[in-house]
């Protein structure tokens, strides 16, 4: 695991998991350990990230097409076109598309364990191949914690 070697990406080369609408890009054993990215489409209506909290890895969010809803602690809140978030750890959070388009987001989470196993077995969920209980028995491996927050439950739409 090298820390000065770049890292290049070309778009054709990555992987795509199109139930899941990620888009996998470097994870940490491709950035010494820095890193993890990936792009998301997420679609208006469609479950997307639940509520949950990274107790290591700070995420963060840059939105390049649509309107993202996001609870943020105990608020929500709205990113737009060009807005971009980050989230420290131990911040409840959850995400999904806002309005009536596809919302495209690009994230990186920093001190982040590897992640691209999880959006595998987040593909594996979207196509019916496995259960989503599976995803909140990989917690600590992918620190992802899943949390209630009454403040997602009752949002609008």
């Amino acid at each position: 695991m090298s820390t000065n070697q770049p890292v290049l990406v070309r778009a054709a080369e990555a992987e795509v998991l199109p139930a899941a609408g990620v888009t996998l890009f470097a994870d940490v054993a491709d950035t010494g350990g820095h890193l993890t990215s990936h792009r998301s489409i997420l679609r208006p209506g469609k479950d997307s990230a639940p509520p949950h909290q990274h107790q290591e890895a700070s995420e963060l969010f840059f939105v390049l097409t649509g309107s993202l809803r996001v609870l943020l602690g105990g608020d929500l809140i709205t990113l737009a076109k060009g807005d971009f978030l980050v989230v420290p750890p131990n911040t409840p959070h959850a995400f999904e598309a806002a309005g009536d388009e596809n919302t495209e987001v690009f994230f990186v989470l920093t001190h982040a364990k590897p992640r691209f196993d999880y959006y595998r077995l987040l593909e594996r969920v979207y196509r019916g191949e496995t259960d989503a209980a599976e995803l909140a028995q990989t917690s600590d491996l992918y620190d992802n914690h899943y949390i209630e927050s009454p403040v997602w439950q009752t949002r609008q739409s």
